[in-house]
């Protein structure tokens, strides 16, 4: 029997489902729990990724950037799913200094973009309706267009989207993240649920 990894049971089988737990297993050798939960929705979760990619395309959203925007965003939620998966691919990146520092809300090691980023990534997930043109000033003095400040903000909102569906469905971090994590990363992520 298959341990509870969310408040949703198994899927029916569908071609979309399969397409998402194949992929999985292809890129990591498992099928995530989110997989199990998105099986259910496997074309919403398709047009969502699709969304997720045409918006880093128009904002020109590296990967280093985009690691910054999750990870800031999934600890000011107090998700630790993507906490942890971003965290990691952040600390691979930039340096496990760095991950640490953005999971914390530490922003001393960070250059002026990821600055930033990081703090404009907290403030849309924790109130964006106390944002203020300082804070796109300060994205603009980092060298951000509007365009691609319209573009952040929108991939951040996604994001958040993805990660409220997970959180809220009970949807708990791989087991295998505890292997995989990063050892500070998984120092760093103490909140959210526990890893399965």
């Amino acid at each position: 029997m298959e341990a509870v990894t969310s408040f949703v049971g198994p899927a029916a089988p569908s071609d979309g489902a399969q397409l998402l737990e194949d992929a999985d297993r292809g890129d990591l050798g498992y099928v995530m729990n989110l997989t199990r939960v998105w099986a259910h929705l496997p074309d919403v979760k398709a047009s969502l990724m699709a969304l997720l990619d045409d918006t880093v395309a128009a904002g020109d959203i590296s990967f280093r950037h985009r690691g910054v925007l999750i990870t800031a965003c999934a600890s000011t939620l107090g998700d630790s799913y993507c906490s942890l998966a971003w965290g990691t691919r952040l600390a691979k990146e930039a340096g496990p200094d760095i991950a640490d520092a953005v999971l914390r809300g530490d922003d001393h090691l960070l250059d002026a973009q990821d600055r930033a980023l990081a703090r404009w990534a907290r403030a849309v997930a924790h109130d964006p309706n106390a944002t203020t043109p300082d804070d796109i000033a300060s994205l603009r003095s980092a060298g951000f267009t509007d365009q691609q400040i319209v573009a952040i903000t929108v991939f951040v909102a996604l994001r958040l989207a993805f990660s409220t569906v997970n959180d809220a469905l009970g949807t708990q971090p791989d087991a295998a993240l505890r292997e995989r994590a990063n050892p500070r990363v998984l120092e760093a992520v103490t909140y959210g649920r526990p890893i399965a």
